[in-house]
């Protein structure tokens, strides 16, 4: 969960960049304007952030907490294996996204409904046999712990 939540605001950096190019670019004064837009805008930008790094095996936070996502055999895992895991990642979200704009319920409401499914959705892992959430399984990756070994140290000489 620390993890998650360094990531969190590591790509508020990324999403910030992201949205002041997106403005720049398009010459956008109101953030209501072109607000679809740069969503995708935001959308693709972060999808190519988690994609490009699963591949390589860790974000800036996996490595931090000494995590890496691997595929089922612990090889390192295909960018296009990556960009499924970020596909299905949305279902953290995209539920209570809709449900939230499908009911007309205000941004207070939204995000109740948003927590509560984040912990459903979390508490839903202890249903799978190896404890992995979900999108994890159908994606056919999985989350291990990654510490590489120090280097043996130098005899001093005296």
């Amino acid at each position: 969960m620390a993890c998650w939540i360094y990531e969190g605001m590591l790509m508020f950096g990324v999403v910030f960049i992201a949205g002041y190019l997106f403005g720049t670019l398009s010459q956008t004064r109101n953030a209501m304007d072109n607000r679809h837009a740069l969503q995708g805008f935001v959308f693709l930008v972060t999808g190519v952030y988690f994609v490009w790094f699963w591949a390589k095996g860790q974000t800036l936070a996996m490595k931090t907490w000494h995590i890496r996502v691997v595929d089922l055999n612990g090889a390192a895992i295909t960018q296009q294996r990556a960009l499924l895991r970020y596909l299905l990642s949305w279902l953290w979200f995209l539920p209570p996204l809709g449900a939230g704009w499908l009911m007309n319920l205000s941004g207070a409401e939204g995000g109740l409904l948003t927590l509560a499914w984040v912990a459903v959705w979390a508490s839903l892992a202890r249903f799978h046999p190896q404890q992995q959430f979900w999108h994890d399984a159908w994606a056919g990756t999985c989350l291990v712990s990654w510490v590489i070994a120090a280097p043996p140290k130098k005899p001093t000489g005296a």
